[in-house]
C-alpha cells in the first residue's frame, strides 16, 4: 500500500503533465480541468501516504553495480515535504484556472507545474545521492521554463537564465558531494551516508559537506547566491507563489536538514550554516524595506525567512528549521496568490501606484493580512510559534552576536511587512486604478491556505514525534503541542522578540517622525537597492557564463547525426569513468 502510493505521488503529476502536452493548446478548458484533476489527485495521495512514515526504504530497484540501488523511503521529512509540494502546488493550480484565463500556450504552463510538482516529491522522498542529482536538476530545468514562461519577455527570459545558471552551482556542489561519498563508500545510499560518515577520511568529508552547503545555498538562494530569485518574479505569480513557497527554494534548507548528521562535526561547518543563514536573513530584510514591486518584497522576505531556516540548522535545531518551513511553505505561498489576485486586478506591480484597495478587495486584503501576521510573528500565527522555536534554539545553541542579528531581522520584517499591508490595501486610495476582487477560483485557493496559517501549529507535536521515529540519526526529540505552547509562551526569548516586533510595528507607524533616522540610513537604503553589490558580482557569473556558452557555438555543426554521435560518445565515456571507479 505505502509503495503504491508513493510511486502515484511522483507517477500522477507526470502523468497528467504527459497529457496535458498531447492534447495542446486548442481545449483551453479541459486543459485547466485536466491540471486540477491531477494536481488535486497528487495532492489527496501524498497526504494519505503520511501515515505510512517510515524511515526504511519501501521501494528498491538494482540497476547493477554502477549506479547502485534505487531507493524510496517515505521518512518524516520526505512524506512533509511531498505533502507540501503538492497540496500547494494543487491550490496554485487552482488559483490557475482564474490568473492565466485566456493566456496562450496553456498547455506548456500546465505540463511544466505538474512535472515540477512530482519531481519535487522524488527529490524529497528517494534516498539515493544519484536520484536526488536527477530530481534536482529536473527542478532546475522546470523552474527556467516556468520563469521564462513569457518568452517573448526578455527581462523573464533572462530571469529564467540567471536561475538556471546560477542553481547549477549548487548541481556542482550536490554532483560533487555525491560521488565522493559513493568513492569511499561504495554506495549512494543516503542511509549509508547518514550512518556510516566515520569511515569517509575527515578532508573528504569536509570537502564534500561544503559542496552540499554550497548546493543547498544556490537552490535556497541563500547568501551569495540570493539575487536569483527576486529577478524569477518575472513569472506568472502562481508560479512565485509554487517556487517559493512549496518547492524549489525548500529543496536547500531540506538538504541540509536531511544531512545534518553526518557533517555536523566537520570544523566549520554548522558556523559556515549559521554564516550563511544570518546574512541571507538580514540582507534580505533590508532590502525589502526598500523594494517597491509587491512581488519582490515578498521575494527578499523568501530569501530571508529561509535564512531563519538555514540559521536553525546551524544551530541543531532540526525540527525548529522544519516547523518553520511548513509555516513557512503555507503563509508565503498565501501572500504570493493575494499578491497575485491584487495584480490581477490592478495591473500593476508597483505598490507606490496602489493603496485603499482594501475596500475594493475585502476577501484579498483580509486574507493577505492574515499571511502578513504570520510572516511578522504575531500570536497566534503559525509563523509565531516556529519563528518563536527558532529564535529560542538560536539563543540556547547558537553564538549570542548570531542570535542578536536575527532578532534584529525579526524587527526589521515587521517593518516592512507592515509597510507592504498599508501601501497596498490602505493610505491614500489611487483614483486612476479600477480593482476588482479576487475570482472564484482564486478564493477557493486563498480560503484554504488563510484558515491553514492559522491552525498547522497544532500539527507541531505529531511532525516532531514523526521525525523522531522515523530519523534515528538525527537525535530529535518529540515536542508535545501543548508543551511547545507552554514553552514558547513562558521563555523570556519570546518576550523579548515580541518587544523587537513591537518596535518594527511602531517605526513604520511613526516613520513621520523618524525622517531624520531614515536620511542617515541613505547609504545603506543605495546599497540595498542594488543588492549590496551582489547583483553586479551575480550578472557578472550569468554574462561569463553565456559568452562560454556562445564560444561553444561553433561545435553545433546543425547536422543531427554529429550531434547524436557527440552526445553518444560522451555518455559513453562518462559510462566508462564510473565503471572504472566502480
Amino acid at each position: 500500500m505505502a509503495s503504491t502510493l508513493l510511486l502515484l505521488t511522483i507517477a500522477i503529476p507526470w502523468a497528467g503533465a504527459v497529457i496535458i502536452w498531447l492534447i495542446g493548446d486548442e481545449y483551453q478548458k479541459l486543459l485547466h480541468g485536466i491540471a486540477v484533476a491531477f494536481s488535486v489527485a497528487a495532492g489527496v495521495v501524498s497526504v494519505l501516504l503520511i501515515p505510512h512514515a517510515t524511515g526504511t526504504p519501501i521501494i528498491s530497484v538494482d540497476s547493477g553495480p554502477v549506479f547502485g540501488v534505487f531507493t524510496f523511503a517515505p521518512d518524516g521529512l520526505g512524506v512533509f515535504l511531498a505533502a507540501v509540494a503538492t497540496v500547494i502546488g494543487c491550490l496554485a493550480v487552482i488559483f490557475s484556472v482564474d490568473y492565466m484565463k485566456g493566456e496562450g500556450q496553456i498547455a506548456r504552463y500546465y505540463a511544466f507545474i505538474l512535472f515540477f510538482i512530482g519531481s519535487m516529491a522524488g527529490l524529497v522522498l528517494t534516498t539515493n545521492l544519484l536520484l536526488i542529482f536527477v530530481f534536482w536538476e529536473i527542478t532546475a530545468l522546470c523552474s527556467y521554463a516556468l520563469i521564462a514562461f513569457h518568452n517573448d519577455d526578455p527581462k523573464a527570459v533572462a530571469g529564467g537564465m540567471k536561475a538556471l545558471i546560477i542553481t547549477q552551482f549548487g548541481g556542482v556542489g550536490l554532483l560533487l558531494g555525491a560521488l565522493l561519498v559513493h568513492s569511499y563508500l561504495g554506495s549512494y545510499e543516503l542511509n549509508d551516508l547518514l550512518s556510516r560518515w566515520s569511515e569517509i577520511p575527515s578532508t573528504v568529508l569536509a570537502i564534500a559537506g561544503f559542496g552540499f552547503l554550497a548546493a543547498a545555498a544556490a537552490k535556497s538562494a541563500q547568501f551569495p547566491f540570493q539575487t536569483w530569485l527576486p529577478d524569477a518574479m518575472e513569472a506568472p505569480t502562481p508560479i512565485s507563489a509554487l517556487i517559493h513557497a512549496a518547492t524549489m527554494v525548500n529543496a536547500g534548507v531540506y538538504l541540509l536538514a536531511r544531512f545534518y548528521p553526518a557533517f555536523s562535526n566537520v570544523p566549520g561547518w554548522k558556523d559556515a550554516v549559521i554564516i550563511v543563514g544570518v546574512l541571507s536573513a538580514i540582507l534580505a530584510a533590508i532590502m525589502a524595506v526598500v523594494a517597491t514591486d509587491l512581488k519582490r518584497v515578498l521575494a527578499y522576505s523568501t530569501v530571508s525567512q529561509l535564512g531563519y531556516m538555514v540559521y536553525a540548522v546551524g544551530t541543531g535545531a532540526i525540527f525548529a528549521s522544519q516547523f518553520h518551513l511548513l509555516s513557512h511553505s503555507v503563509f508565503k505561498a498565501l501572500l504570493f496568490l493575494s499578491a497575485g489576485a491584487v495584480i490581477h486586478g490592478v495591473g500593476t506591480r508597483d505598490m507606490r501606484e496602489m493603496g485603499g484597495l482594501g475596500k475594493k478587495m475585502p476577501v484579498v486584503r483580509n486574507v493577505f493580512i492574515l499571511g502578513a501576521l504570520a510572516l511578522a510573528g504575531l500570536p497566534i500565527m503559525n509563523g509565531f510559534w516556529s519563528k518563536e522555536l527558532i529564535l529560542e534554539e538560536g539563543l540556547a545553541h547558537g553564538p549570542m552576536w548570531a542570535y542578536i542579528v536575527m532578532l534584529i531581522g525579526a524587527g526589521i520584517t515587521a517593518f516592512y511587512t507592515f509597510r507592504c499591508v498599508w501601501m497596498v490595501f490602505f493610505g491614500e486610495p489611487n483614483k486612476e486604478i479600477h480593482a476588482h476582487d479576487a475570482g472564484v477560483y482564486m478564493k477557493t485557493a486563498l480560503i484554504p491556505l488563510a484558515a491553514l496559517s492559522l491552525v498547522t501549529w497544532l500539527a507541531a507535536g505529531p511532525f516532531s514525534e514523526m521525525l523522531e521515529r522515523t530519523l534515528p540519526n538525527h537525535g530529535i526529540e518529540p515536542l508535545a503541542t501543548m508543551h511547545m505552547v507552554e514553552e514558547v509562551t513562558t521563555a523570556p526569548a519570546t518576550w523579548i522578540a515580541m518587544v523587537v516586533i513591537a518596535l518594527g510595528l511602531v517605526a513604520w507607524w511613526q516613520r513621520e517622525k523618524l525622517t531624520g533616522l531614515a536620511a542617515s540610513l541613505k547609504s545603506v537604503a543605495g546599497a540595498a537597492i542594488n543588492s549590496f553589490g551582489f547583483e553586479a558580482i551575480n550578472r557578472g557569473i550569468v554574462s561569463g557564463v553565456q559568452s562560454s556558452a556562445e564560444a561553444l557555438r561553433i561545435t553545433q555543426t546543425g547536422v543531427l547525426n554529429w550531434n547524436i554521435a557527440s552526445i553518444l560518445i560522451g555518455l559513453i565515456v562518462v559510462l566508462l569513468i564510473l565503471v572504472m571507479g566502480a
